[in-house]
């Protein structure tokens, strides 16, 4: 989550994309309506506005449309709309949504979908519809297996972000004996297997339990924890309820660590938790710290939005530019948006992206960061995962 929005260009590449700018933005095909806008496209954000997942997704959207918005105010004659399309996180309401979503023809570029779940489902849609997507969160290694020719991820793999938590219980909490727990979801129980193969015999106890919002009483999960020994714990899901259980296990006397992914870095884990059981936990997140991008980007953010940059928000706002940087080249398309991302190498305030023929970011370009939350309840860098 740091970057800088510069992408390194020859000085006849520069000129090539003036040229290709003002083609894509200065009429022709593109012709809007009355209103002087010359560029009639869309940039979607595809995920969770409201439900119990809707501040991570919020987080990503807020940056999303940080960058659009900055886009227009500097091209009030090539305005790109964005399209915010709130699945609440639901692999269920997923399809529908994509069908819909995929019928509007000026919709070239989708950022999302924000998580694994509702990526395995609504993605075979997009990539059907052949319209290009980049998701600055959705983790799971599998959705870069499936064939999908329009998917991207901006981030880390659990592959990456799951050994790391695994390698900082082992190498830097020193935990003999742990506990791995998740909530079943694509995303949950791929984080947690990884985690797993990494501390082997360090393992004395495993356990699920349902979904974010379907679930409040923890008590059989926090027995099996408790009577293990376990002395660091590994939640593989979403921040409400490892929130919960947090709280229930400070509540049983339990003072070992809870080690948490992506899904946990989320001001509603310390919400319910509270700040005292909270204090202490370890976040993983394949991102660098927001507070850390580059340029102007904090203090953008802060004066929009009134509050910090969240978890992906830096990452969803490079996601939005490298879609805005094509249409400004003068893909407005969802063929010819496809096309440019096979080649992209920009530079952004999180990261530098570059992707694979499977749409992973080029190996060289994986972070992942742990981050601990303090007395306060703040969520605080602590540092790059140890890759051993």
């Amino acid at each position: 989550m740091r970057q800088r929005l510069v992408r390194v260009l020859g000085s006849a590449a520069v000129a090539a994309a003036v040229v290709a700018g003002a083609a894509a933005c200065g009429g022709g095909d593109n012709t809007g309506g009355g209103d002087g806008n010359k560029c009639d496209v869309k940039i979607a954000f595809f995920g969770a506005l409201t439900g119990s997942a809707a501040n991570l997704g919020i987080n990503i959207k807020n940056g999303v449309q940080l960058a659009v918005d900055q886009h227009n105010e500097k091209n009030p004659d090539c305005k790109i709309t964005l399209e915010e399309v709130d699945s609440e996180g639901s692999p269920d309401k997923a399809p529908g949504l994509a069908r819909d979503l995929v019928t509007d023809s000026k919709v070239v570029g989708v950022v999302g979908p924000a998580f694994s779940g509702e990526s395995e489902a609504a993605n075979p849609i997009f990539n059907e519809a052949g319209l290009p997507i980049i998701s600055a969160s959705a983790t799971r290694p599998s959705l870069s297996e499936q064939g999908w020719k329009v998917f991207h991820r901006a981030v880390a793999n659990d592959n990456a972000q799951g050994p790391a938590a695994g390698n900082y219980i082992k190498s830097v909490l020193k935990a003999e004996k742990v506990a791995v727990v998740d909530d079943g979801s694509a995303y949950g129980t791929g984080l947690a297997d990884a985690v797993k193969q990494v501390l082997g015999s360090a393992v004395v106890v495993t356990d699920k339990v349902a979904a974010d919002g379907q679930q409040t009483d923890f008590s059989a999960t926090v027995t099996k924890i408790v009577s293990s020994g376990a002395t660091a714990l590994f939640y593989g899901g979403y921040y409400q309820n490892a929130g919960l259980l947090r709280k229930q296990l400070t509540e049983r006397g339990w003072t070992g660590t809870l080690v948490g992914g992506d899904g946990v870095n989320d001001p509603g884990y310390v919400k319910a938790a509270g700040n005292a059981a909270a204090a202490g936990t370890i976040l993983t997140c394949p991102c660098a710290p927001a507070s850390q991008a580059k340029g102007s980007f904090v203090s953008d953010y802060k004066a929009k939005f009134n509050m910090d940059p969240g978890t992906y928000s830096d990452v969803a706002y490079d996601a939005a530019n490298i879609f805005i940087e094509g249409i400004k080249a003068g893909n407005t398309t969802k063929a010819k948006m496809l096309e440019y991302l096979k080649g992209v190498n920009y530079t952004g305030v999180a990261n530098t992206y570059k992707f694979t023929e499977t749409g992973e970011l080029d190996p060289s370009l994986l972070i992942v960061w742990a981050f601990k939350v303090d007395e306060s309840g703040n969520v605080v860098p602590d540092q790059e995962a140890p890759k051993a």
